[in-house]
């Protein structure tokens, strides 16, 4: 799936099975949470924090699918490509960041 298959999907999704979209505030506001939830799950998972009983049967991947999927819902209702958006933004970091990572001693 393209990411504009996957914006004409959700929208599709969106107007037949979830009436309408949230509006854009409130979907900022449910993608900070879900945001949070890929959160809690990934120091879990790959840091300090131990597992709580709440966590388990949760999947980091579909977590990252949830985030995935308001931001897409943002990106209908504001108007934006995201194909274009994230083609511009590999463009920027391969002028901004040629030599950066590879010059930072700190990644040597």
């Amino acid at each position: 799936m393209t990411i504009l298959e996957a914006q004409q999907q959700v929208d599709s999704w969106i107007k037949t099975v979830g009436v309408r979209y949230f509006n854009e505030l409130t979907n900022l506001g449910i993608l900070m949470e879900e945001v949070g939830e890929l959160s809690r799950l990934m120091v879990r998972q790959y840091g300090e924090q131990s597992f709580k009983e709440s966590d388990k049967g949760r999947d980091i991947a579909d977590e990252m699918a949830d985030v995935l999927w308001v931001l897409i819902c943002l990106a209908n209702q504001t108007g934006v490509d995201l194909t274009a958006a994230l083609q511009k933004n590999f463009e920027k970091k391969h002028i901004r960041d040629a030599n950066r990572h590879k010059d930072n001693e700190k990644l040597q």
